[in-house]
């Protein structure tokens, strides 16, 4: 019998050790990457208010092709997806249409950070003073509610 013995021990040891040595890690408390439309993604996104806005860079003698072409290539090269899809295809659906007052204002608007112009556009946060009567900001967030339920995808460049 106490020939077993030690072998019956040195088995539970082992059941013992596997058991402490399954996880000794601590679990993650936040999410390093939250969805958006989330709460946490929407304070972590949150440009502070005391940070004056951009200063466009001076594109003097543009023609209006010029312009569009930039626009277009902009809306398209934001950084992230979901910018890039809603930019892009408000680029291709509605540049042709605005008059150069429009455009030098949209160029504006994508002078901003991509989180701000997308939560503005989806209407998850009010736009600053500035944007507030944007007839251009008023296009996007109606081409962003997607009343027509359209299935949208990245036009070619």
């Amino acid at each position: 019998m106490s020939i077993f013995l030690p072998s019956r021990i040195l088995a539970l040891q082992a059941i013992r050790c596997s058991r402490r040595t399954l996880s000794t890690t601590l679990r993650w408390s936040a999410d390093p990457w939250p969805l958006p439309h989330s709460p946490q993604h929407l304070s972590n996104t949150q440009t502070p208010s005391d940070i004056p806005p951009p200063t466009p860079i001076s594109r003097s003698g543009e023609s209006k092709e010029t312009l569009h072409a930039r626009l277009v290539y902009q809306s398209r090269k934001r950084g992230t997806l979901e910018s890039d899809l809603l930019l892009s295809t408000f680029a291709r659906d509605h540049l042709r249409q605005m008059d150069e007052t429009e455009l030098k204002e949209y160029d504006k608007l994508l002078d901003e950070p991509d989180w701000d112009i997308y939560y503005w556009a989806t209407g998850s946060r009010t736009p600053p003073e500035r944007w507030q009567k944007s007839s251009v900001l008023e296009k996007l967030t109606i081409h962003a509610k997607n009343e027509g339920k359209v299935v949208r995808k990245m036009p070619p460049l």
